[in-house]
């Protein structure tokens, strides 16, 4: 955590807010979202699991065998995160994807940043599509009133303005070269009660999870693994816990500020030109979701407040949650650079999209 500059802000910003609103200072705890502090616990430490069973290498292992070239695998990868993103959420979506990306590094030369940095990118692209794919279309959903097909339906242009540009970035992303396999590399052996303790339990924790009893199912996967897989504990970044706690802190203290509300009130949101940028800009600095909640109480133009909250994921690290998930899932420095080198760019692109399919083609 001393190396961790991400970690080093939020508690530089924790200080900074707390002076600016300091009668919620007592309420620190209240501000956290515990239980899906508790579902990401569950899922980085049954993530972990599977990763230390050996399961992940041998299944690389297969799934390059099956593919002719680097770009066709790094197609699988994003277009399976992208698919998993729309009906698992785009978190356990990466959670699912970037290990068995990781475990690839045993099997063939790859890069790993790159491919990881991908999936990020269609995690927010097809979580964007469905009301189940992320929390603020889950919110959304519910705000605007509309079916489960309405609102899919009204997001599907957004999935294709972010999807086929992600696409075609993976083309040149990506060469059509050989896999260059390892000599080395070989079927490792495979830790089987590991693998059957963190398979057993990832559905029965996603059901508790959903019904919002994960606070429960964590204390119970510690209990297990505690007593059953002990080194699974020792080796989870429990870190990325304590980042998501100072950051619930810290994006919710940004919102409550008076300041903060009074700004949102006079940028004009009932032009919907304005909500759109509005939305982009304030995911950039306090992410997505809060961003969606902030706007909804200035505006009824859900689908607009969609668009620019969800093509907000894209852009600086703090846009959505996943890409912080996503860049602490890997090992090693320069993944921030590489992260923002392609975002950046893209978050210009499909908001030019965006904007041009919202206010051009409807005129």
């Amino acid at each position: 955590m001393r190396r961790d500059h991400f970690f080093h802000a939020l508690l530089v910003a924790l200080v900074v807010l707390s002076q600016l609103a300091p009668a919620a200072r007592p309420a620190y705890v209240d501000l956290v979202d515990w239980t899906t502090i508790a579902t990401l616990g569950g899922l980085l430490l049954l993530t972990k699991g599977l990763e230390l069973s050996g399961y992940l290498e041998r299944l690389g292992g297969r799934l390059v065998a099956l593919l002719p070239d680097e770009r066709a695998l790094a197609y699988f990868l994003v277009a399976a995160t992208a698919v998993l993103a729309m009906f698992l959420t785009n978190d356990v979506a990466l959670f699912v994807i970037v290990p068995l990306t990781l475990g690839l590094r045993a099997t063939v030369a790859l890069p790993i940043v790159r491919l990881v940095v991908f999936e990020a990118l269609a995690a927010n692209a097809g979580s964007a599509f469905t009301p189940i794919g992320n929390p603020q279309n889950l919110f959304l959903w519910q705000f605007s009133g509309v079916g489960f097909g309405a609102y899919c339906l009204a997001m599907l242009p957004l999935l294709l303005m972010a999807g086929v540009p992600l696409a075609l970035l993976c083309r040149f992303a990506f060469p059509a070269v050989k896999l260059e396999v390892h000599p080395e590399s070989g079927a490792g052996q495979i830790d089987t009660r590991l693998l059957a303790l963190a398979l057993g339990l990832y559905l029965p924790f996603l059901v508790l999870a959903d019904a919002h009893h994960g606070v429960a199912a964590l204390v119970a996967l510690l209990v297990l693994f505690a007593l059953l897989a002990r080194r699974a504990l020792f080796h989870t970044d429990w870190g990325l816990i304590l980042v998501f706690v100072l950051m619930f802190v810290d994006l919710r203290l940004l919102a409550m500020l008076p300041q903060v509300r009074q700004l949102a009130a006079d940028f004009g949101m009932q032009d919907a030109r304005n909500l759109y940028v509005a939305g982009l800009a304030a995911s950039q600095v306090i992410s997505n979701v809060p961003a969606a909640i902030l706007l909804a109480e200035t505006s009824r133009d859900w689908r607009t407040i969609a668009f620019a909250v969800n093509l907000g994921g894209f852009g600086f690290i703090m846009g959505s949650l996943a890409n912080i998930i996503a860049l602490r899932m890997i090992p090693g420095r320069g993944a921030f650079g590489v992260f923002h080198a392609y975002s950046i760019p893209f978050l210009l692109l499909v908001a030019a999209l965006g904007y041009g399919y919202l206010f051009w083609a409807s005129t």
